[in-house]
């Protein structure tokens, strides 16, 4: 029987304001631990939090460029748990009237473009962070980062395949870090999802029961535990077994995942409204204001370099899934005007260098730098292999393309003259291949171009020598 499989992700992204949700604690990651942390954020009887509006903000632009329509009065509410991490035993969220809801992002997947839609954008704060001895002997808290403020964003359960929640999450990912609400360090932990699934025989309406896979830090994570969650509840349902609704854990290195608890629902919770905090209320300007400070985002700027730049749709896609690979290539293209090959040497040797140096290879290979070194090449002024060795130098140094050039003489040498005294040197220097060419060998033609390229030392134009070669060797067949 085929099985129609359905995905909803709940995506947690850290926002990126300077200090914590309710209290003043910086919001950093790589501190001391628990050197981030104060009465409020600990949870202290007697303190009080206070909102922070940046938080604020930054979730309606969120919810913004999700497409998503923005509660003008919203309030915090009280999610009760009891886990170490959470220092309070519960943690201030959002339940019934989120800050935004009704949104969709616009994904590409197996050449069909479709919307997934976002139920939710709420605000809420972190949990802080156990970790267990090895050994079994015992776990540390940090509370760093409890109080760092969150946005949880909820989609539909309109995602189909384990590729689509892949996408999705790429491309949430980008709209996160184009609008600057969160850095997306999913190394650091600021940028994590939580995989909803569940599968049903294809054509029935009703949703099969869901299982949930909580933190999942990469986007190979997401597609890896979506393929083996949905083989796992076929393989439950084609034995006659039920699938069981409950928490899971993912284990990316041995790609499986293991039973954590029974799956909560919200009357688990007890949701009631935070009674230490008062409503959130949002003017038409304050969300005018915000829509206008929104950047032209990833799919945006796709399309207008497919459309108008005329870059392959592909490229395209690469290039604009990094915020600052596309501002690399946008700086870049106000020097040198052939988008093309801008975004050919951007995305095979300056994403080399990246691979091999890491993206601190920018700072010194500057998008200015790239530029000017790419207008020597479209000009024809050094050749392929020169522009390499430039572009390599001055990842390295620094360098001023035009200063290196000059500095190692690279400039393709055009003098018809001495071009053309280097052709009949070569011609006169190797007279079996010139043999070898009169009778019917065509590689001995390559072999004195390629002698008259390193007698020019790599700096030759290729069209110049091919035509005062062909030249020479025909008046020699005459």
């Amino acid at each position: 029987m085929p099985y129609e499989i359905v995905i909803g992700l709940e995506i947690h992204a850290e926002l990126n304001t300077k200090s914590k949700i309710f209290c003043g604690c910086k919001n950093e990651f790589g501190g001391e631990p628990n050197s981030n942390c104060c009465p409020v954020c600990l949870g202290m009887p007697g303190t009080l939090p206070v909102l922070n509006k940046e938080a604020v903000i930054y979730a309606i632009k969120a919810g913004l460029a999700m497409n998503c329509r923005i509660s003008e009065v919203s309030k915090m509410d009280r999610k009760n748990y009891f886990y170490p991490d959470m220092p309070k035993a519960y943690q201030v969220s959002q339940y019934d009237i989120p800050l935004c809801y009704d949104g969709y992002v616009e994904i590409e997947a197996d050449g069909q473009t479709k919307n997934i839609g976002i139920e939710r954008i709420h605000l809420e704060e972190d949990a802080g962070k156990l970790m267990h001895d090895p050994n079994g002997q015992g776990t540390l808290i940090d509370y760093n980062r409890a109080g760092v403020p969150l946005i949880e964003i909820v989609t539909r359960p309109d995602i189909r395949s384990p590729k689509e929640a892949r996408v999705l999450f790429e491309n949430i990912k980008s709209i996160l870090e184009y609008t600057g609400v969160c850095d997306c360090q999913m190394q650091e932990g600021s940028l994590r999802a939580d995989v909803n699934l569940s599968v049903r025989p294809t054509g029935q309406e009703t949703l099969g029961t869901r299982t949930e896979m909580k933190n999942l830090n990469s986007f190979r994570a997401v597609e890896r535990a979506c393929e083996a969650e949905a083989k796992r509840q076929i393989e439950l349902l084609e034995k006659g077994l039920k699938v069981v609704q409950e928490t899971r854990r993912w284990d990316d290195s041995k790609q499986e995942s293991y039973p954590m608890r029974e799956k909560e629902e919200s009357l688990d919770y007890r949701f009631f409204p935070e009674p230490d905090l008062v409503p959130i209320v949002v003017d038409k300007t304050l969300i005018k204001n915000i829509k206008a400070s929104i950047p032209e985002l990833p799919g945006a700027r796709k399309k207008r370099y497919i459309n108008e730049l005329e870059i392959p749709a592909y490229d395209a896609n690469i290039i604009t899934s990094d915020m600052k690979i596309a501002d690399f290539f946008e700086e870049a293209t106000k020097v040198c005007s052939n988008y093309k090959l801008v975004s050919n040497w951007l995305l095979t040797d300056l994403l080399r260098l990246v691979k091999e140096k890491g993206q601190d290879v920018m700072q010194k290979l500057t998008a200015q730098k790239f530029g000017e070194l790419m207008v020597y090449y479209d000009k024809g002024e050094i050749s392929q292999a020169s522009a390499k060795k430039v572009l390599d130098i001055v990842s390295e140094t620094g360098e001023e393309p035009g200063s290196l050039i000059e500095r190692l003489e690279l400039k393709v040498q055009r003098d018809e003259n001495l071009v053309e005294s280097i052709v009949k040197k070569v011609v006169q220097d190797n007279p079996k291949a010139v043999s070898d060419y009169k009778s019917g060998k065509t590689k001995a033609f390559g072999f004195l171009m390629g002698r008259v390229m390193a007698q020019l030392k790599g700096n030759g134009d290729p069209e110049q020598i091919k035509r005062l070669l062909t030249r020479e060797l025909k008046s020699l067949m005459e």
